[in-house]
């Protein structure tokens, strides 16, 4: 079992490699195995995941800064939308009942970039366009939007 420690507070959660990504799971093991500790934190995390997605590692940055919980080992929510919940901000107004149709938890980290990269797919980066503005700035994604 992989745990996630929490950039602020320092607490280990358990968290269950994402599965969606098969290969970037085959590398993510392997460089856990190479950790003393067995643990990565959340932007680590997210960036394995979004690899293949370079736009949703940059969202991740500007919508929480890379957390999922805050210093007391909460949740993150939104500043601005308190509906707003974890690394990708998703809306719990408009996406909960969807995400935990799809089976995803988006209180955890596993459920939260899982159900991102399913509303991704389904409506590109739109979900996000609040933060574009920080995003869009990005080399990355700024070369995507070129493309």
């Amino acid at each position: 079992m992989l745990t996630l420690l929490s950039g602020v507070t320092g607490t280990e959660v358990p968290v269950q490699l994402p599965t969606e990504a098969p290969v970037i799971e085959e590398r993510l093991i392997e460089e856990v195995k190479q950790e003393p500790e067995d643990f990565m934190d959340t932007e680590s995390y997210v960036r394995h995941y979004f690899s293949d997605l370079p736009v949703m590692v940059d969202v991740a940055f500007c919508e929480s800064t890379f957390r999922q919980f805050n210093e007391e080992g909460e949740v993150v929510l939104g500043i601005v939308n308190k509906r707003d919940v974890g690394v990708m901000q998703i809306n719990t107004r408009y996406h909960l009942e969807d995400a935990e149709e799809l089976g995803h938890d988006i209180y955890t980290l596993e459920g939260n970039v899982a159900y991102a990269r399913a509303l991704y797919e389904r409506q590109g980066d739109a979900p996000w366009i609040h933060s574009k503005k920080c995003w869009s700035q990005s080399p990355v994604s700024s070369s995507l939007a070129l493309k």
